[in-house]
């Protein structure tokens, strides 16, 4: 029994321990259970997290890409809005500015206005001041006249029309000088500017060379005895020779040279050529003489053919006559003041041409004019009369324009101008004549146009002296002022303008200064 109570007891605490065991390790079963879920939960947590905060780092990288991008188009944004900006308030500047400049101009034109409008005032009350002046003094000068009427009637017929004349006479001097000075003004204020401008840019499109060319007629001869065979037996040569060119031959003691003299310039260059020929071929007889002077005659005449149509092909001219283009060629073989006629005579027709092209004329009948203003001094030497005039017969003759030789025959005013060719070919004539280096004059006709310049202005009445200047292209004069007013002087200007121009020969234009002056001295002792 009690065998049976231990086995009982024993039974009994064995399930219970086992129980109690199986409890305790479940317990602790469950406790590392319990840690090590709670471990994997640490670190699925701590993964989450680490995740998370990648997650966090990601989203706040993207969002700050995000960011830049939005405040890159922002900034873009507003910095194409500032440049649109900036751009419309430049444009507004811009306007604002032209709107100032406009602004300016029309408050300068309008002060312009008021000046002249001033100036006219006062120069309307200058002119009724004047005319107030001029009523009291035509009623004193009515008053003169009628006193002096009263003693001319007592007086004799031709007493009493010499007393008129002569009143008339001091009336209209003061009447013509002031006409002059306004017509002067007028054309002055009108014409000047554009004038200069025209002629300016016609010289500046056109400059040719110029070569003063010597105009000595002389044939240096290879010994002295060629002097006597040129004579001949008796003379025979040298008269033959003179017979056939129409010249002189001048033999002096001048060793080895022979003159050659003659007003056809054609001759002496024959006589020359033929001259030269003859003592190189070295038989010089009669017969031989007149075959070369034939000879060297057509030779010219071929010559002085080409060079008539080589000019009108350099100007572009057409229709013109056989006999104008070999007489133009003759001018080859001229000279004024040492300038060659046809080279001054194609310069002349390309400066009418310019200005006349600026002016709005016909440029061709401005180049038919230039060339052939000076053709009639191709026969000067065989026609009389005026170059001028001489060409102007030839042209019409042979079925030129009336336009082109009466400008030919007006260039130096011998006749009145029907058209502004006229004027526009004695201007060309001028540039090109009065330029520097373009003519020559030997001392001795230099020295006598300046006496005849200085005798000329000073033998009018009230002149005091003058003087010549700028190798005689101004002529100054000293007046005196008790006998000349300024009327006066201006008078005597214009008189010696036209007296000069009809009677002395110049090249290219001659300024008149006439001066006037009252010098009042005292001495403080």
């Amino acid at each position: 029994m009690q065998h049976s109570v231990l086995e009982t007891t024993v039974l009994w605490w064995v399930p219970a321990g086992v129980a109690f065991v199986g409890i305790l390790f479940g317990f602790l079963a469950r406790g590392l259970i319990m840690r090590t879920r709670a471990r994997g939960a640490r670190t699925e947590a701590q993964c989450i997290l680490e995740q998370a905060r990648h997650d966090a780092d990601t989203t706040a990288r993207e969002a700050e890409i995000l960011a830049r991008n939005e405040i890159v188009k922002a900034r873009e944004a507003f910095e194409k809005e500032i440049t649109a900006r900036r751009q419309e308030l430049r444009s507004l500047e811009e306007r604002l500015t032209m709107r100032e400049t406009n602004v300016d101009r029309r408050v300068a034109l309008v002060d312009k206005k008021e000046t002249v409008i001033e100036t006219r005032l006062g120069e309307l009350e200058v002119q009724k001041q004047a005319l107030q002046s001029a009523e009291a003094g035509a009623r004193q000068a009515h008053d003169e006249v009628r006193a002096k009427l009263q003693e001319i009637a007592a007086l004799p017929q031709e007493e009493a029309r010499r007393l008129v004349r002569q009143q008339a006479e001091e009336d209209l001097r003061g009447e013509m000088a002031q006409l002059i000075r306004r017509r002067q003004q007028q054309t002055l204020a009108t014409a000047e500017v554009e004038a200069r401008e025209i002629i300016v840019g016609a010289i500046e499109r056109y400059a040719a060379p110029q070569v003063s060319e010597v105009t000595t007629c002389t044939v240096t001869l290879p010994s002295e005895e060629m002097k006597g065979r040129i004579i001949g037996r008796e003379g025979r040569n040298i008269r033959t020779l003179e017979a056939a060119t129409g010249v002189n031959i001048l033999i002096d003691d001048t060793p080895e040279v022979v003159v050659i003299s003659g007003f056809d310039p054609v001759r002496r260059e024959v006589a020359r050529q033929a001259l030269e020929r003859l003592m190189a071929d070295g038989r010089i007889q009669p017969a031989r003489i007149e075959e070369v002077v034939a000879q060297v005659h057509e030779e010219l005449d071929d010559l002085m053919r080409k060079a008539g149509e080589q000019a009108l092909s350099d100007l572009d001219l057409h229709g013109v006559a056989p006999e104008l283009s070999h007489t133009l060629g003759r001018l080859k073989f001229r000279q004024s003041y040492a300038q060659n006629v046809l080279t001054h005579s194609v310069e002349t027709a390309v400066l009418m041409s310019l200005m006349a092209a600026e002016l709005g004329l016909d440029p061709a009948i401005a180049k038919r004019v230039g060339l052939f203003h000076d053709i009639g001094k191709a026969l000067d030497h065989q026609v009389e009369g005026n170059h001028a005039i001489i060409g102007a017969d030839l042209l019409k003759k042979h079925g030129e324009a009336p336009v082109v030789y009466n400008a030919v025959a007006a260039h130096h005013h011998d006749l009145a101008g029907d058209s502004v060719y006229a004027a526009l070919a004695s201007a060309a004539d001028a540039i090109t004549a009065a330029r520097p280096g373009a003519r020559a004059e030997n001392t001795e006709i230099y020295l006598k146009r300046l006496q005849a310049l200085e005798e000329l202005a000073a033998g009018h009445n009230g002149v005091e002296r003058a003087y010549a200047l700028q190798a005689g292209r101004e002529i100054r004069v000293f007046v005196e002022s008790g006998q000349l007013d300024d009327a006066a002087a201006l008078q005597l200007a214009h008189t010696l303008s036209q007296q000069i121009e009809l009677e002395l020969k110049y090249p290219g234009q001659i300024k008149i200064v006439v001066v006037r002056e009252t010098r009042y001295i005292e001495y403080a002792r």
